[in-house]
């Protein structure tokens, strides 16, 4: 649905995937991450920056660096769109995205 451009629908989705996914699976497990990460994506495509940011810099990066380690695809995935969201977020500043980098 996102590559779509129907970014509402597949969000609704994809909240349900992450939150079933977790249920199922665990926090750590690489599909959890995964769902979530989807979910942050929608909500970095829907400018609901107040929503992904916190998603992506402390729940996901740090699970991810954890569970998959700091050079896995998705830890480098999710950091890689925490970044981006930090940079097109109009209330982040520079001091946010070097924060997120430590």
């Amino acid at each position: 649905l996102g590559h779509c451009g129907r970014h509402n629908e597949a969000l609704v989705l994809q909240r349900s995937i992450y939150a079933r996914t977790m249920a199922l699976c665990g926090v750590s497990h690489v599909q959890s991450i995964g769902s979530g990460y989807n979910a942050a994506i929608s909500m970095k495509h829907l400018g609901l920056y107040d929503e992904a940011i916190p998603l992506l810099r402390d729940q996901l990066l740090p699970v991810a660096r954890r569970s998959l380690g700091s050079d896995h695809h998705f830890t480098l995935n999710v950091a890689h769109n925490l970044a981006e969201a930090l940079g097109t977020s109009p209330e982040h500043t520079r001091d946010d995205l070097l924060e997120a980098e430590a």
